[in-house]
């Protein structure tokens, strides 16, 4: 059964429904009458298509939200960030992928708690659970809590997690200790048995256990004795038997965390924003995802992956990039249905109500690289999947929002594959203005099917791009679009965003901040003092904040607040109150208010 047929997804109205629908528009009608001849009745309704919905908003981990204990979670303070977006009239937040970090076992696993390295691509990443909100559970004692941490220093991931899992245990066992007919209990117990959870839970739970077992760890689970490696049903049974308390704990751990996180989500919801998660296209290889599904990746006889992922060399990277990661047997996914893919994307879309899908090129083509070679020289390309992957998918799910991450080298194929199922793509200002006019990444090539970034997750903040410019390129951007020290270089390129032709927008909140080099989330290629930052002063959540009350005007001057929905009913209480019903009154008015607005920001 697909997870379709046992779990209904309901859409946000404002979020766009991507594999077919955003190609369903209105069309002009054609009339039947004859060259000369009076047109038919009902001519002058038919109108071009609507322009599409044009929203703004931020990408920010939870883990870089204040926190009392260290790292950023689910409780006080990610509710008010949530007030503050809708003050901000922001209809997005945007995540990193919220599965469990690589963890790294010295000298032998080097994974630096990335979220892009996880060790399981269903599960949630229990970090983040917040102790708070345990205490008002039941589940801990407030004198059981740890001491404060200060809120001015970055996440120390290990401390994090040598201080408060032991602290999230305890309150996992207090869940399952709880009388069965406690409501919490039977919530957790009717969770647990959802066919669209149970379908990876169960084999998440016994992989982890395996792993724990002293002779497994640190090894990869192609390593595992035979009858592990092999998934001898005697063996994994005995072992599901013998590990059964801790089997218990792991799935009550994933179950706070997902009444967390979807308590959270439902709260946004509310306020008008729409949750957009982001999902490397491969899985990591010492993970439950390919020692469970064996069949559908690229692996040998041993169990050892064949051929790994990457991308070729180029400008950047003269040996390319090799990810490790093992490639799909996509021939063997289509034999199925793609049904693997549309569990995945399925839980993804449970937990978000768009997802981004990180390296998207792949699905036309992707670079394989044998598995022993030493760097990505020696890859060749493979023609990926193609539209029938999407098909599949659609018909599993229906219509699935999803975002094209289609940055780096893109070929034709790419572009006709994401315009063919109606995914926006992406744009980065910070991409722009190192060559010629025809740069897509450039305002004036912007199209409406896309989101505009002044910056990602993996780039410089914008502030600390801009310092490092020469003289030529500064008098360019200030020729070109107006960006000077005194607006400064991160609220240049946020306004320049706003003005975007592309319907959605999002911005660092680094970037909001105005921040430099020392707040960058993520530099690729290096392995050490990434996905630590954090927001270190909660005061900026205050509802009537400078940054907020900036974002609102912008977003209203370029028409990015929304017109149906909460932020719609209070846009209306706070902007149009006693403007008339006539429509051209109300144009009049709201030209006006947009010219107050402009000379507001000047």
């Amino acid at each position: 059964m697909s997870f379709a047929h046992s779990h209904q997804i309901n859409f946000l109205p404002n979020v766009p429904r991507t594999l077919s629908a955003n190609r369903t528009r209105r069309r002009v009608a054609h009339t039947a009458a004859k060259i000369g001849e009076p047109v038919e009745r009902g001519y002058i309704d038919s109108l071009p298509p609507d322009r599409a919905a044009r929203r703004a908003g931020i990408i920010m981990h939870p883990t870089s939200l204040p926190g009392r204990y260290g790292i950023g979670d689910m409780g006080r303070e990610a509710y008010a960030f949530v007030d503050w977006l809708a003050s901000a009239k922001m209809q997005i937040w945007q995540v990193l992928p919220l599965v469990p970090p690589g963890r790294p076992i010295p000298g032998i696993r080097e994974d630096y708690w990335s979220p892009y390295s996880g060790r399981d691509a269903h599960c949630g990443n229990t970090l983040i659970i917040s102790l708070d909100e345990l205490v008002k559970e039941g589940l801990l004692a407030s004198g059981e809590l740890p001491e404060e941490s200060s809120l001015l220093s970055n996440v120390d991931f290990q401390k994090v997690a040598e201080v408060n899992e032991p602290l999230i245990s305890i309150a996992a066992r207090r869940l399952l200790n709880k009388p069965n007919t406690d409501p919490m209990k039977l919530a957790f117990n009717e969770w647990r048995v959802r066919l669209e959870i149970s379908s990876w839970l169960n084999e998440a739970a016994l992989f982890d256990a395996i792993c724990h077992e002293p002779d497994n760890i640190g090894k990869d689970w192609w390593d595992w004795p035979d009858a592990f490696r092999r998934r001898e049903p005697a063996a994994l049974e005995a072992k599901r038997a013998a590990s059964a308390a801790y089997i218990d704990e792991f799935c009550a751990t994933q179950f706070i965390f997902d009444r967390q996180w979807l308590a959270l989500k439902n709260y946004a919801n509310l306020k008008g924003i729409s949750i957009v998660g982001d999902m490397p296209i491969y899985v990591g290889g010492h993970s439950a995802d390919v020692w469970a599904n064996q069949a559908l990746f690229s692996l040998g006889p041993d169990c050892k992956p064949l051929a790994v992922a990457g991308v070729p060399p180029d400008a950047f990277s003269e040996d390319g990039q090799l990810w490790g990661s093992p490639l799909y047997d996509w021939p063997m996914h289509d034999a199925h249905g793609y049904k693997w893919w549309a569990g995945r994307l399925g839980r993804a879309l449970e937990l978000h109500d768009e997802v981004r899908i990180d390296h998207f090129r792949a699905f036309a083509a992707y670079w394989s690289v044998p598995a022993d070679a030493k760097t990505a020289k020696s890859g060749e390309w493979i023609v990926g999947p193609g539209e029938k992957f999407f098909k599949g998918i659609k018909d599993a799910l229906g219509d699935a929002p999803i975002v094209a991450e289609d940055l780096g080298v893109i070929t034709k194929d790419v572009v006709e594959l994401r315009e063919a199922i109606g995914a926006p793509g992406m744009v980065v200002l910070q991409f722009a203005w190192g060559g010629d006019g025809h740069s897509p990444h450039l305002p004036h090539n912007h199209y409406e099917n896309s989101f505009c970034y002044p910056g990602t997750h993996d780039n410089e903040t914008t502030q600390g791009w801009y310092e490092q410019l020469d003289d030529t390129t500064k008098l360019f951007l200030s020729s070109y679009a107006g960006i000077t020290e005194t607006e400064g270089a991160a609220w240049g390129f946020i306004r320049l965003s706003m003005s975007s032709a592309s319907k959605s927008c999002v911005f660092t909140m680094q970037d909001v901040l105005g921040l430099d080099n020392t707040a960058r989330m993520n530099t690729p290629g290096v392995a050490r003092g990434n996905w630590a930052w954090r927001v270190h002063s909660p005061e900026i959540f205050a509802i009537n904040c400078v940054e907020a009350m900036k974002l609102s005007k912008l977003a209203y001057l370029y028409a990015r607040v929304a017109e149906s929905g909460p932020q719609a009913s209070e846009k209306r209480s706070e902007n149009e109150k006693g403007v008339p019903d006539n429509a051209a009154d109300k144009v009049a008015t709201d030209l006006k208010a947009r010219m107050r607005i402009f000379l507001d920001l000047l």
